[in-house]
């Protein structure tokens, strides 16, 4: 049985990893729903196929059962061919501590055809296969091109398999080489640089306008990892590791050998750490020991 959740304010321990909510309004598709469409009085589309509706109830049990605890699901009760899934991003990558939300829909005649996916991008592209449209460029989607098991196989694909490969194909450590023509920097880690101080801007964004239905997990996620992340920009800003590479316990005054960092990065830190100290300051975060803004001492490195 899948229980209707509330939006009481929950501790990530506490959130569930897969819950079926009721909130439907701030969903991509359901704006995007064509006039025509039909539905009933309480805006729940016809889906007449009882195959589909029977393999859409196969798939919601699979992400009951099968989420990884870095994936979190909400599907409705009044729109079964809705979905919304938050992917935190993995460590060993520029996306780590992140969120990134990404909004489904099962077409009418499912699994015939795969789910349409948007990405709540804020208008930033922090990657190749995620444009800021949205627009989300993956062979299992069948939105790129792709051989035999990589494309989506109506036996076999599930919404599993799709949010398994956003997160560990897409999210990756060096999404620069997801880029199959003109690559978007002059390198890989010149690209984990932009993705980074992107992914901090999307923290941001979410902070001030949370995804419905995961409100409290959203301020309970970064109070958690607020320190974390805020090391992580002082240790890429002074060149302390490679980025996408911090791991939380590595010292910040380490005096290993530098790594090269950008003027670009360096004052693209500048601008958002602070930002990020007030924002984690207005959620709660335990912020103990960390400046409230990077400052440059005699030798131009900020101060810490």
């Amino acid at each position: 049985m899948f229980i209707i959740a509330g939006h009481e304010q929950v501790g990530v321990n506490k959130f569930k990893q897969f819950d079926c909510v009721v909130d439907y309004s701030d969903h991509y598709y359901y704006h995007q729903s064509k006039p025509n469409q039909k539905s009933n009085s309480h805006g729940t589309m016809m889906i007449n196929n009882r195959n589909t509706m029977k393999r859409i109830m196969k798939e919601w049990e699979i992400l009951e059962k099968n989420l990884p605890a870095s994936i979190f699901v909400r599907v409705y009760e009044g729109r079964i061919d809705l979905l919304r899934a938050a992917i935190i991003g993995a460590s060993k990558t520029p996306y780590h501590n992140g969120l990134f939300f990404f909004d489904l829909q099962f077409p009418s005649d499912y699994p015939n055809n795969p789910p349409k996916v948007y990405y709540r991008s804020f208008g930033l592209r922090l990657n190749p296969n995620l444009y800021n449209s949205g627009y989300v460029c993956l062979s299992l989607l069948n939105t790129w091109g792709g051989k035999g098991t990589e494309r989506w196989c109506p036996d076999k694909s599930t919404i599993l398999q799709v949010l398994l490969s956003l997160q560990g194909l897409v999210l990756n450590e060096k999404p620069y080489y997801n880029e199959p023509g003109i690559k978007p920097a002059w390198s890989w880690e010149s690209y984990n640089a932009d993705v980074f101080a992107l992914s901090c801007k999307t923290m941001l964004y979410l902070m001030k306008k949370p995804a419905r239905n995961f409100e409290g997990f959203i301020a309970a996620h970064f109070r958690d990892h607020a320190s974390v992340i805020l090391k992580a920009c002082v240790a890429y800003r002074n060149g302390r590791v490679r980025i996408g590479l911090f791991d939380g316990d590595a010292p910040v005054g380490s005096k290993k050998k530098k790594v090269n960092v950008s003027k670009k990065f360096k004052d693209s830190m500048n601008e958002l750490y602070p930002e990020l100290y007030k924002a984690f300051n207005r959620i709660g975060a335990s912020l103990k020991n960390l400046p409230e803004k990077l400052e440059d001492d005699g030798d131009g490195k900020p101060a810490n």
